[in-house]
């Protein structure tokens, strides 16, 4: 439906291109008949879940998450050295090696990985096509990346050596994994002397094992793996078409071993990252150390090189946009002519679609090696990880700038080798993006909390925070990260989280700092302040994307269990452990109380309104029966006169005789008038699908004949309780029966009702059957018969009945007591003619089927952790829980509704919700 509103301006040229291809507008859906906030009310009320959580364990009866959850620091978490996590991982690490090299040399064998095997792997795949679990990622189907055999390092290398000179950038290589992220943190940390040589922490060469470490969610883990690795070529037995195309060639003395010279042997062999020289072998190895900590090869593929610098140092990296710097000249002094000393730089084109600008390539990683300001030129030294493809602007290679005297202060040789001069301007002026990594030495004390938070819709600082104590006056940098979601790939869920945070001196409102957004590194935020001797709150603000389309863990666990358990086993663990960090036990307990709170709450508020609903439904019920009985007795009376036998005056016209009016003929009067209503009114028999007085109206054709049947009512129709008159709606209550009836409802009966009515028979099981009738029900109204048998409220006053939430609401300990459960005790009014529905459900159109919302509720947890660095002073942090003052919670100074909300206190919060439309007219939207 096109709108008729008009337009306020005029149109722009993209606006009229929209317009002339715009989608037709999905038809609305039909409005309920009630209040448009109430309508809005109960949309929110639905996109939220009433159960929010999160899977925190994938694998059955996990112990050692179990473990690892209970061995989780609680309460005021002290620091520690910065460097004492790396110390116990590297010794763990040293462990691990010489128990693997005593244990081989004692079997004779050279070291084979279990858990990271990719030579079995490779011949599985091979042969059965299944997805290798050493390449591809748990979600994955289908193998991009396509090694065609694997060897160990002595079967590739002439004379293997693991350092050749030591690791310098120019060793690095890129191969056919996408990670040019991690070799330019390689190349960045080759600069500064000793980085690299502390990830590779011991070895063996002889028995082919390598212990490394790396920096994981705030603490050092260590890995260890054997000597194998993927090649380029298959091999000579394997390759068909290579196998023919070099026999083919006159004058080979060996052929086998002339191919695997050529094809299978050297640094150029290898199928991912390789050293320039063709025998060192500590970057292959390295890379293999590194996907094997992640799961797999493909899970390193794409990323920032600040995140890679980060795992091989343990530093901060904070994200850095060139058009976002207030002082260039502050920049290059005070941070760029620290690279190496106290910070380690990488740079990115994050424009294009994987072009080239001046040999720059868009969406890819570079390392600054190096900054030196000389004669009034600012220069930069840069590395490509490929190894190739240099800068072709001012200072590159071959450029007018370049003259003996400047290759001699630089130190510059020209090849096309990866490394290129650039200037400073430049330098902004090509790349966006700078990835700053600052480090930490033993002076340096580090301490970190992680907790799992329920991130809502609505964006705002959360009520959860992080409290910091810090003893003495210090440099700070704080640190908001998130469990890094790369080690489990295919388990990341349908949640994406961007992490802001805010500090606050300790019972100030203000301030004092905040963290600038991400702009694409989610992983952490950060920032760096001098601090004085305090307490501080950090209140965190979380923002979560949700992806429809995305599989969830559970989809992933039952689709995976079967064909994939080894990988399913291996990258389930890694989530466990990683999740234990979240107490997600506390977090637990508290959802099951705050569900268990608000389950209370709304069986108070349902219970409520339909005690309400139902006494007004009581009320309209005794005016109704009122009404039908006068009715009733106004009928037999007009027919009483017209025979001449009227009832006297004092005598009641309901059929209930007192003892002091009961004469003789009454009972014969009655059955009289009884047969005469009978005959002037079938349809009620027959549509009932009864019989009066012991006659079936379709068991005597002759009677039929004889006693032609009356047109029915419009609103009558046989075997429908729905349609029945208010006078003849059996869901109408009725008296309570003063005593018990036989169990199944009212006995059949095959002879004439007696002459002198019963004190029995004179209750009506039905509203609108007069006394002294006996039904007899079908297979149609046996439902009826039932429910009419159940204790009515209809004679109860309504002023006798009270509200008493404590008494009258059922306990909330009770199992019974859950969503789906009809909110009150009482047995519902229509109960009997519902078809087996819900009474709640009965009457429910489409419309008011569950939404798309209300199927798959808005449900995000993040579990996050904060990380405080103090220099020369102790540090402390600890979560703190809502219930607090919040007092603190209060717009940014630049956002938007900063100055409408600037004059709110912290006394009572005005509810505005359904306010409007007041008075009449809010009676008359309901």
């Amino acid at each position: 439906m096109a709108s008729t509103r008009p337009p306020t301006r005029a149109p722009s040229v993209a606006e009229e291109t929209q317009q002339a291809y715009a989608t037709p507008r999905p038809q609305r859906r039909q409005a309920k008949k009630q209040a448009p906030q109430k309508s809005i009310d109960e949309f929110w009320d639905k996109f939220t879940t009433k159960t929010p959580g999160k899977c925190f364990t994938i694998l059955p009866d996990n112990l050692y998450a179990r473990r690892a959850a209970a061995n989780a620091s609680k309460g005021v978490i002290p620091g520690q050295n910065a460097v004492a996590s790396y110390e116990e991982a590297a010794a763990a690490c040293r462990t691990k090696v010489e128990k693997i090299v005593k244990e081989c040399r004692r079997i004779n064998q050279k070291y084979r990985d279990p858990h990271f095997d990719i030579e079995a792997d490779f011949k599985r795949w091979m042969q059965m096509g299944a997805p290798p679990d050493c390449l591809t990622t748990l979600d994955e189907t289908r193998n991009s990346l396509r090694p065609m055999s694997v060897h160990r390092v002595e079967d590739i290398f002439e004379r293997p050596s693991f350092f050749i000179e030591g690791a310098t950038a120019s060793d690095v290589r890129q191969g056919n994994d996408g990670d040019c992220w991690f070799m330019s943190a390689l190349c960045t940390l080759s600069n500064k002397e000793g980085l690299i040589q502390k990830v590779c922490v011991a070895r063996d060469e002889a028995v082919g094992v390598y212990g490394f470490v790396f920096h994981r969610d705030g603490e050092w883990i260590s890995e260890v793996i054997d000597d194998k690795l993927y090649l380029i070529k298959e091999d000579f037995d394997d390759a068909t078409l290579g196998r023919n195309q070099w026999l083919e060639l006159q004058n080979r003395k060996s052929p086998v071993d002339e191919y695997r010279t050529v094809m299978q042997t050297g640094s150029r062999a290898l199928y991912f990252a390789q050293c320039s020289d063709p025998n060192e072998t500590w970057l292959p190895l390295l890379e293999k150390a590194y996907a094997k900590a992640h799961g797999d090869y493909s899970a390193i593929d794409g990323g920032f090189v600040g995140e890679g610098i980060e795992d091989l140092t343990g530093g901060v990296t904070t994200e850095v946009f060139a058009t976002d710097i207030l002082d260039k000249d502050k920049f290059w002094n005070e941070e760029l002519m620290k690279v190496n000393q106290e910070f380690l730089f990488g740079c990115g084109q994050m424009g294009g679609k994987y072009g080239e600008r001046q040999g720059i390539q868009e969406n890819h990683a570079y390392s600054i090696m190096a900054a030196k300001e000389i004669d009034g030129e600012r220069l930069l030294k840069l590395r490509n990880p490929w190894g190739k493809t240099e800068w072709k602007g001012p200072w590159s290679d071959g450029s007018e700038q370049w003259t003996p005297e400047w290759m001699r202060k630089l130190e510059h040789t020209f090849g096309d080798d990866g490394v290129f001069w650039i200037s400073y301007k430049d330098l902004l002026r090509n790349y966006q993006h700078f990835d700053r990594t600052r480090l930490f030495g033993s002076e340096w004390i580090v301490t970190q909390q992680w907790t799992s938070l329920n991130v809502p819709w609505s964006v705002d600082y959360l009520e959860s925070k992080f409290k910091i104590t810090l003893l003495k006056p210090s440099p700070v940098v704080i640190v908001l990260s998130q469990l890094d979601e790369r080690y489990w790939r295919g388990l990341e869920g349908e949640y994406e989280f961007h992490l802001q945070f805010r500090l606050h001196k300790e019972g100030e409102d203000d301030y004092i700092v905040r963290s600038n957004r991400a702009y694409y590194m989610r992983r952490s935020v950060s920032t760096e302040l001098d601090l004085d001797a305090g307490n501080y709150t950090v209140l965190l603000k979380i923002t979560a994307k949700r992806f429809q389309n995305a599989k969830i863990p559970e989809e992933m666990v039952r689709n995976t269990c079967n064909n994939r358990r080894e990988k399913l086993l291996s990258i389930g663990l890694s989530y466990d452990l990683a999740h234990a960090k979240g107490q997600f036990r506390e977090l637990e307990r508290q959802t099951r109380a705050e569900e268990k709170r608000r389950k209370k709450e709304k069986k108070k508020a349902q219970i409520r309104k339909a005690y309400e609903a139902r006494k007004k439904q009581h009320k309209k019920a005794k005016l109704r029966k009122v009404k039908e009985n006068r009715k009733i007795d106004e009928r037999i009376q007009r027919s009483a006169n017209a025979s001449g036998t009227a009832t006297p005056a004092g005598n009641p016209l309901n059929g209930f005789q007192t003892p002091d009016t009961r004469s003789e003929s009454a009972p014969v009067v009655l059955n009289r008038k009884l047969e005469e209503m009978k005959l002037q009114d079938q349809s009620f028999t027959n549509g009932l699908g009864i019989h009066v007085n012991g006659e079936e109206s379709n068991a005597d054709a002759n009677k039929t004949e004889e006693f032609p049947r009356t047109q029915q009512s419009p609103g009558f129709s046989p075997n429908r309780f729905d349609s029945f008159p208010d006078s003849q709606r059996p869901s109408t209550p009725t008296q309570r029966p003063t005593s018990p009836r036989p169990v199944g409802g009212i006995r059949r009966s095959t002879s004439p009702a007696p002459l002198r009515p019963q004190r029995r028979a004179t209750l009506s099981p039905l509203p609108g059957v007069r006394p002294g009738i006996e039904i007899h029900h079908t297979e149609n109204t046996d439902r009826a018969s039932i429910i009419s048998n159940k204790p009515s409220l209809s004679d109860i006053s309504s002023d006798d009945l009270s509200w008493d939430s404590e008494i009258d609401l059922p306990s909330s300990d009770s199992e019974s007591s859950d969503e789906g459960g009809h909110p009150c005790s009482l047995p519902p009014l229509y109960g009997g003619f519902s078809g087996g529905r819900d009474p709640s459900e009965r009457g429910k159109d489409k419309d008011e089927e569950e939404d798309e919302f209300e199927r798959d509720p808005w449900n995000a947890v993040c579990v996050v952790g904060l990380r405080v660095y103090g220099k020369n002073t102790e540090v402390g942090v600890e979560v703190v829980r809502p219930g607090d003052k919040k007092l603190s919670r209060k717009l940014d100074v630049d956002d938007s509704a900063a100055d409408a909300t600037k004059a709110l206190g912290g006394g009572e919060i005005f509810n505005g919700k359904g306010d409007a439309p007041r008075e009449l007219e809010r009676s008359k939207q309901g």
